[in-house]
């Protein structure tokens, strides 16, 4: 029996799948030559951080935003900081409470991947014309803050 045909909801899955695979791979060849080696989980915890500016996050907050167990957080923060981008410093008005803030490599390193991902998009956007980009940027703003998204 011939397996059924593909829908246009999984061609597309695919296809997002593979652009993000693109612009991964992309981003990791713009910041070849500055020796930054960050995981996209470890990138996303440097602009949670950053996000957090006037009171750092706890573990708990980083946990709850990137929808993982504390556990894998403390995996995340142990390996920002041994790449000292990221210290641990006691909340000062709970010695108790661990907050997360960016150090100045930390700061330096985010800026870095900002740089390469603004790079990388330019790179993949290069065919489209400044129309296009318009409705691909809303198209993309509708499924990013669709109502199924509580975030």
């Amino acid at each position: 029996m011939p397996s059924p045909e593909p829908t246009v909801s999984s061609n597309l899955a695919e296809q997002l799948v593979r652009l993000t695979r693109r612009m991964h791979r992309a981003q990791k060849r713009h910041l070849a030559h500055l020796d930054i080696a960050f995981t996209p989980a470890q990138s996303r915890v440097l602009r949670i951080v950053d996000h957090y500016r006037d009171t750092p996050p706890r573990m708990a907050d980083l946990a709850q935003r990137l929808e993982v167990v504390p556990r894998a957080v403390t995996t995340l923060v142990d390996a920002l900081e041994a790449n000292g981008a990221v210290r641990r410093v006691p909340d000062p008005a709970n010695r108790r409470v661990v907050r997360i803030e960016l150090t100045d490599t930390g700061r330096s390193t985010l800026r870095a991947l900002r740089s390469a991902r603004r790079a990388a998009a330019e790179e993949i956007l290069a065919p489209l014309t400044t129309d296009q980009r318009e409705v691909l940027g809303g198209l993309l703003s509708t499924l990013v803050d669709g109502p199924g998204d509580p975030h």
